[in-house]
C-alpha cells in the first residue's frame, strides 16, 4: 500500500503523523511552498495522490482543513484525528477528546488526520515540494508577523494559564511572570481570549492549543471540557482554584484552593528565594 503524506518538514505534528502512517506501507512524502491558501493546496494534493491507497497529514486546524478540501475535491469520506488504525477500521478522538469512536472508513483512497500528542515524533524526511498556482485564488496584501519572545505554546515544556479568575488583561502580569520563573509559555482559557483579555494564540482548548506540556498550571481556570480537551496532553497538572468544587479539580493531578492573586506570587517569591535572585 502506497501513503501520501503531506508534512511541514520541520513541524512537529507532521512527524507525529509520519509515525502513524508508516503502518500503512511505502510513503511519499509532499510539502507545498508559499502563502496558505486551502483550494489550490487541496487540489495540488488531490493530484498528486493520484495512485496512492491513503492521504495522511497531521490533524492540526491546517491539515484538518486542507484534508477536507482534498476530500471533497475527490469525493471521498474523511476520518480526522485518528488515534490508530487497524484495516479499515480506524479509531478517532471525538466530543473534545472525552470518547474514542471506532468507525469503517470506505473510500478509495483513504484520507485521514492524525489525532495530535498520539504518536511520537518520526525522524525528519525530505519532502517532494509541490508546486502550486495560487493565481486568481489569494492575494497576499501583507504578511504580519507575530511578535514572539519566548517558547511556543504547543511546544513548551511548561504552560502557566489563566482563566477567568485572573480578572482582567493587567492582572495577568503575575501568570507571565510564573511562566517566565519557570521558563514556560503562558495560555489561557476561552472566556480569556472572548474578553479580549489575551490573544486566541494563547488559548489551551479544544478551539485552541493542544498542549502537551511536562506541567500545565491552571490558575482561576473552571474546567470545561473544551478546555480540558486541549489540556488533557499534560504528563502533570496542577490547578489553583478559589472554588473547592471547580470541574478542573476532577483532573488535575495537585491542587491549591485558595486566592490565586495571593497563591501565584507566593510562587513565583518562593521560586525566586530558592535561586538566589
Amino acid at each position: 500500500m502506497s501513503v501520501l503524506v503531506f508534512v511541514e518538514p520541520y513541524d512537529d505534528l507532521s512527524l507525529q503523523a509520519l509515525t502513524l502512517a508508516q503502518q500503512f506501507g511505502d510513503l511519499r512524502a509532499v510539502s507545498i511552498d508559499g502563502p496558505y491558501a486551502p483550494a489550490p493546496w487541496g487540489e495540488a494534493i488531490a493530484r498528486a495522490a493520484d495512485g496512492h491507497d491513503a492521504i495522511v497529514a497531521a490533524g492540526s486546524d491546517r491539515g484538518n482543513e486542507l484534508l477536507a478540501h482534498v476530500a471533497a475535491r475527490l469525493d471521498q469520506p474523511f476520518a480526522a484525528n485518528v488515534t490508530a488504525i487497524d484495516g479499515d477500521v480506524v479509531t478517532r478522538v471525538r466530543w473534545g477528546g472525552s470518547l474514542l469512536e471506532e468507525a469503517r472508513l470506505h473510500g478509495a483512497p483513504k484520507i485521514l488526520t492524525v489525532s495530535p500528542h498520539t504518536h511520537a515524533a518520526a525522524a525528519p524526511v525530505d519532502a517532494e515540494v509541490l508546486s502550486v498556482d495560487i493565481e486568481g485564488a489569494v492575494r497576499v496584501l501583507e504578511t504580519v508577523s507575530e511578535a514572539s519572545g519566548g517558547v511556543s505554546l504547543r511546544d513548551a515544556k511548561v504552560v502557566v494559564s489563566g482563566g477567568r479568575g485572573v480578572g482582567s488583561s493587567e492582572a495577568f502580569a503575575i501568570i507571565e511572570e510564573l511562566a517566565g520563573l519557570l521558563g514556560g509559555a503562558v495560555g489561557c482559557s476561552r472566556v480569556v481570549t472572548s474578553a479580549g483579555w489575551r490573544p486566541h494564540a494563547d488559548q489551551v482548548g479544544q478551539t485552541g492549543t493542544k498542549i502537551s506540556a511536562d506541567l500545565y498550571v491552571a490558575c482561576g481556570i473552571s474546567g470545561a471540557t473544551q478546555h480540558i480537551a486541549g489540556a488533557k496532553g499534560a504528563k502533570k497538572i496542577l490547578a489553583i482554584n478559589s472554588d473547592p468544587e471547580a470541574p478542573i479539580l476532577a483532573s488535575a493531578d495537585y491542587a491549591v484552593i485558595g486566592d490565586l492573586h495571593e497563591i501565584v506570587p507566593a510562587i513565583s517569591a518562593e521560586l525566586r528565594r530558592v535561586r538566589g535572585s
